[in-house]
């Protein structure tokens, strides 16, 4: 799979880790990463469905590119989140609509999280790329 450098590089980083809570941990860290979805934006229409914790997104195509914002009450979630602004924010949407979560199970994160966790990402992504889709 044909990977933007950014998330090649991020899943590289993931791989040397070894450790599943240090793992976790620089999931914790990637939150940061999130292009805010601001709480008053929050609506059922940018509900991520399925996920365990109150989880939000919003995409956006502008000239064919992706713009992606979301939030959560959870920091993990979040940081799940800033995985995916850095897998797809700013790229083209054709380029986009290639990945599949695959790149997560690369990383090593999805075996890191309880099911439920792994099965919301699953569902933030589906959404996100369902959401790509309906604006094409």
């Amino acid at each position: 799979m044909n990977y933007s450098s950014e998330l090649s590089e991020l899943i590289e980083e993931f791989q040397e880790i070894e450790d599943k809570m240090e793992r976790l941990e620089m999931v914790f860290d990637l939150a940061d990463e999130v292009n805010l979805l601001p709480i008053a934006q929050w609506s059922e229409a940018t509900r991520v469905h399925g996920c365990q914790s109150e989880a939000h997104v919003k995409v956006e195509l502008v000239d064919s590119n992706v713009n992606f914002q979301s939030g959560a009450d959870s920091k993990l979630v979040q940081g799940l989140m800033g995985i995916l602004t850095m897998a797809i924010h700013g790229i083209s949407a054709d380029e986009v609509l290639t990945l599949t979560p695959d790149f997560a199970t690369e990383m090593g994160i999805l075996n890191s999280l309880s099911p439920s966790r792994s099965n919301g990402f699953r569902n933030m992504f589906d959404k996100v790329m369902s959401e790509i889709k309906q604006q094409m």
